[in-house]
């Protein structure tokens, strides 16, 4: 099903709510807000442009006859959704010229549970990098199944379709992300992993490496081109190992942050108290399947401004490695 240009405000809801006469909504866009970010970090992968999208919401609904909405947070849920699908279709063009590998924004959900507290799996960065290479469309009537659990005549209102298309692209993303990706680990097993990838890495302990790694293993960096990356991803056991043992230099003289990225445990890397990198890893009963290394420094500014809060408030500080 080909991609359209879809309305960006939805029908009215008629029927009338109580609001009072200085009303300007706030309270009730407050309390659907999360779900809205939920939605749009989902299905755009950056915690900038999906603020971008609640904020443009917000607008909305203030110039919107609010006293006609019977159903204000479905109304909301549909504006943003519509929003990010637009968004999405350009977002697509600027990926193709985008300088080495784009990777999804973390985000930090240590300090923001509640970003992944509705099915948490479709918040994981391997998720997301797949959810890239759906149409819009297809990715949002996933995100909205399988991240909140909207029923398929919702999500059929929603994208302006057919519920028996709805339930096609549901089933078709579904397949997509199954076939690009192993059954995960536990959150245990891929903590336990990470910590031996990163014991090893600094160790530039080849033999070690390779004994952690699934055979097809690929390392993917995001430099965006303003700092030093792989341009390419790097896959197979040996080639991956070599790699992160010729670059041990990369781990002198700097600080390891253990935090949760997306849902799943991350170690923000700093140096001189700036951060360089955040690294988390995908596995499964194979192995270690994919390492994941952000190094663009405007994906990592949100994350270090949240580590660094949450050691003031609660711990000594970051380790050295």
């Amino acid at each position: 099903m080909a991609d359209e240009h879809v309305s960006q405000t939805p029908p009215s809801f008629r029927f009338n709510v109580e609001t009072g006469e200085h009303d300007d909504g706030l309270l009730t866009f407050f309390d659907v807000r999360p779900r809205l970010f939920g939605i749009a970090y989902r299905m755009l992968g950056s915690a900038a442009e999906a603020e971008d999208i609640v904020q443009d919401v917000w607008l909305r609904w203030q110039s919107t006859n609010r006293s006609v909405v019977e159903n204000p947070p479905a109304y909301l849920s549909t504006t943003t959704t519509r929003l990010c699908i637009n968004l999405a279709q350009s977002a697509h063009s600027r990926r193709e010229t985008y300088i080495g590998t784009w990777l999804p924004e973390p985000v930090d959900t240590s300090s923001d549970p509640g970003l992944g507290a509705e099915r948490g799996e479709a918040l994981k960065l391997a998720v997301l990098m797949l959810l890239e290479k759906l149409s819009p469309t297809e990715r949002a009537a996933y995100v909205l199944r399988e991240a909140f659990d909207y029923s398929y005549h919702d999500i059929a209102d929603i994208l302006q379709m057919e519920e028996a298309n709805a339930r096609q692209l549901v089933s078709r993303a579904r397949k997509h992300i199954a076939n690009g990706r192993r059954t995960p680990a536990s959150s245990d097993e891929q903590r336990r992993l990470l910590e031996a990838f990163l014991a090893a890495a600094q160790r530039a302990d080849m033999a070690a490496l390779e004994s952690l790694f699934a055979e097809d293993v690929v390392s993917t960096s995001d430099g965006g081109g303003i700092v030093r990356a792989a341009r390419v991803p790097v896959a197979g056991r040996e080639r991956v190992a070599k790699f992160i043992a010729t670059a041990s230099h990369f781990w002198k003289g700097v600080t390891l942050a253990r935090i949760e990225t997306n849902g799943q445990a991350a170690v923000l890397v700093s140096r001189e108290g700036l951060p360089v990198a955040l690294t988390t890893i995908d596995a499964s009963e194979q192995g270690i399947d994919q390492i994941v290394w952000i190094l663009r420094p405007s994906k990592l500014a949100a994350i270090s401004k949240s580590v660094q809060k949450f050691h003031i408030d609660n711990e000594p500080g970051p380790v050295a490695a």
